[in-house]
């Protein structure tokens, strides 16, 4: 409890509150050695807060309640920085970065060391200090503007806000999330991050510092810039650590004359040894990067005499004195030649760049994602700037990150205010753009070839050219159309033939016959996928009219008390089966003869005598399927079995699964079982249940 001297004394006991918490926060944050319990810190802070909402003028700017960020929106200027924010020449073998280290040597004319440095894999940030007070924060930009994030990166625990001493500095640092923390937040997430860099990067640029201090972001600092020069790199890590920042100690430093003896001292963590040590540290910490709790994509040599550095000096791109020696090439490399945007069929607004062509994977790639603005921005990315591209998933190219500025002056790109397609003005909805405009071409191209879709109605002898024909020739103008139209209208355009065409009639009538789910699903309302389906026809909306009756209640509490339904999908499905549009669609749908309700389930027969009973019940029951079955071929059809009693089914084995149904030739699901101890049917026993 405060003192009586300073509980009758706010200005004492806020300045008190301060020092303790930042003492703690920094043994909490950057050196890992809590000395309090969380009890007792969340007391002191709760109480300092108390404090300065009845003493606002006694808050002060560096107060450890800052960290926990700001409902109020704020823009993201530019700052132009006053330390030079370079990018580095890069080295992919060995052999290259020890001709580096020789022409270094030869270059500055005397005996050098140097220092070898994680390259985290994450957002450069520029940290100004005046006085020992955090003044601002900004990103690295084009390496001579950034965007001020102050607010934002007032919220990572291991930035101080006040230094040991009222001195004045930039530091350059890379803020990182943790793996480990990266994966607890994607597990909650319906649609998961990419990478911890983008995570990381995409937090800092957001707009309210709230939402930031929401995840658990990280530094390490690397450089120092003082007034006056310290004599090694050496030093600044040394005064950095000693001012209160968080340096890597997982760093090494190699000389031909080294005295390790006198560095393992100060720092028992890092590497040192002699050049000829330099290659077998380069291939541990290669091989090593794996097992660490952040993601590193290389290592950065530095020489570490500063006044060495100042004579090496710069190139118009890089320093002459560093280096980044690269694990591994990236996959590939391009210039950004300009950017475009797609319109999809839900209206969302996706920008692509078109790159250089470049081989990757065994194809040349032109076009590369870059998803939204948002991802843009913690990119940093303009036209003409040299990128990174890696194909997610082995599909997929997408823009990864910015190798090399453009020297052409283009700033960061921004999204067009108008839809390309239709010229209607764009609206924002989370990181998304949207065009509003349900009758623009481009979404109305998009609706048709998802409908159509092998996944989703599968109409035979429908293709992406003979829908952009009927939508140039004024046949087709939303999906209802593919079920009005005389497809003999057909018979007058080069290239349809009397054969073709009864393909293509055949195709039409031959999806009416598709189950309602498969109808539902078709429609592509977002959010609403195969899953999100399932939960609901298993929750009683087996039919369209219930679905739009709950729909019009817009109430979300009827689809969020479905387990699986999320607020995010509640709100979507009650928004989407409000639109006008929507529901015409769905009545033209109904006149054309499509399945609007689930029909009667009927005895499955899988091949061989077995003829499955509708009495067998596995209500509350999750089922999961490994194997293969000389009944159920695929072995899909016993899941549906499941699903038509009552049971639900998982692809994969989890704390929730209840019974495992495994075949022969079973996968590692049959391992998780048995450690779980879940229960194991048989094929021969599961038909025996269902009979």
């Amino acid at each position: 409890m405060p003192s009586s001297s300073t509980s009758n004394n706010p200005r004492q006991e806020i300045a008190r509150l301060s020092e303790l918490l930042r003492r703690y926060q920094h043994e909490y944050y950057v050196l890992s050695r809590p000395s309090v319990s969380d009890a007792e810190y969340d007391r002191l802070f709760d109480r300092l807060v108390e404090l300065e909402r009845e003493h606002p003028e006694l808050a002060r700017e560096d107060s450890p309640t800052r960290r926990v960020g700001s409902d109020l929106t704020h823009e993201l200027p530019e700052v132009r920085h006053t330390v030079p924010v370079l990018s580095l020449d890069k080295a992919y073998t060995v052999e290259e970065l020890v001709s580096w280290l020789e022409k270094t040597q030869k270059n500055s004319g005397r005996r050098l060391s140097f220092v070898v440095e994680e390259k985290i894999d994450g957002s450069s940030i520029v940290l100004y200090y005046e006085r020992g007070l955090l003044a601002r924060a900004v990103t690295r930009g084009n390496g001579l503007v950034g965007n001020e994030v102050t607010a934002n990166v007032k919220t990572i625990g291991a930035v101080p806000l006040r230094l040991a001493r009222e001195v004045t500095v930039a530091v350059r640092g890379e803020i990182f999330l943790p793996r480990p923390l990266f994966e607890a937040i994607n597990a909650r997430m319906e649609t998961p991050y990419a990478n911890p860099r983008n995570l990381a990067s995409g937090t800092l640029h957001r707009v309210k510092s709230s939402e930031v201090a929401g995840i658990p972001l990280d530094i390490f600092v690397y450089e120092g810039h003082f007034p006056e020069p310290r004599p090694t790199h050496v030093a600044v890590l040394e005064e950095l650590e000693e001012l209160g920042f968080k340096c890597n100690p997982r760093t090494g430093l190699f000389a031909d004359r080294l005295e390790p003896a006198q560095i393992k001292a100060r720092h028992p963590n890092w590497r040192t040894g002699g050049f000829e040590e330099l290659a077998r540290y380069l291939e541990e910490a290669r091989a090593g990067r794996g097992s660490l709790p952040y993601g590193i994509d290389g290592l950065v040599v530095k020489v570490n005499e500063l006044d060495a550095r100042e004579a090496l000096g710069f190139t118009g791109h890089h320093p002459r004195w560093a280096l980044a020696f690269k694990f591994e090439a990236p996959e590939a490399e391009s210039v950004v030649e300009r950017i475009e945007v797609q319109v999809g069929r839900t209206g969302r607004i996706t920008p692509v760049a078109r790159i250089k062509p470049v081989r990757l994977s065994g194809s040349t790639i032109a076009n590369a994602t870059l998803h939204n603005q948002d991802y843009i921005e913690s990119l940093e990315l303009a036209v003409g700037d040299r990128v990174g591209i890696s194909k997610r998933g082995d599909v997929i190219p997408a823009v990864e990150r910015v190798v090399e500025k453009n020297e052409l002056g283009n700033t960061t790109w921004k999204m067009p205010g108008r839809c390309p397609s239709c010229a209607t003005p764009l609206t924002v909805q989370g990181a998304h753009h949207f065009c509003p405009n349900p009758d623009c071409p481009d979404q109305v191209r998009g609706r048709l070839r998802f409908f159509v879709a092998r996944d989703q109605m599968d109409i035979e002898n429908l293709g992406p050219e003979t829908l952009e024909v009927l939508v140039q020739r004024g046949l087709v103008r939303d999906i209802d159309d593919i079920y009005r139209f005389d497809p003999q209208a057909l018979l007058s355009i080069p290239g349809f033939g009397e054969k073709k065409v009864e393909l293509i009639r055949q195709g039409i009538a031959g999806s009416k016959g598709r189950p309602f789910r498969r109808v539902l699903q078709s429609l592509g309302l977002p959010e609403i996928g195969q899953k999100a389906i399932e939960l609901l026809c298993e929750a009683g909306y087996r039919d369209i009219d219930s679905l739009l009756a709950a729909a019009g209640r817009a109430d979300p509490a009827l689809f969020t008390s479905i387990h699986g339904i999320g607020e995010k999908t509640a709100e979507t499905l009650i928004r989407e089966l409000a639109r006008p549009e929507v529901r015409r669609r769905i009545e033209g749908l109904r006149r054309a003869g499509l399945a609007m309700a689930e029909r009667p389930a009927k005895a499955a027969r899988p091949s061989g005598p077995f003829r499955a009973s509708p009495s067998a019940s596995f209500q509350g029951q999750l089922w999961c399927v490994t194997g293969s079955f000389e009944r159920f071929k695929p072995r899909e059809l016993a899941m549906e079995e499941v699903k038509k009693r009552g049971g639900r089914v998982s692809s994969s084995v989890t704390s929730r699964t209840t019974h495992l149904l495994a075949g022969a030739n079973p996968g590692s699901k049959l391992d998780k079982a048995r450690k779980r101890g879940i229960t194991i049917v048989s094929e021969e026993e599961f038909l025996k249940f269902l009979a």
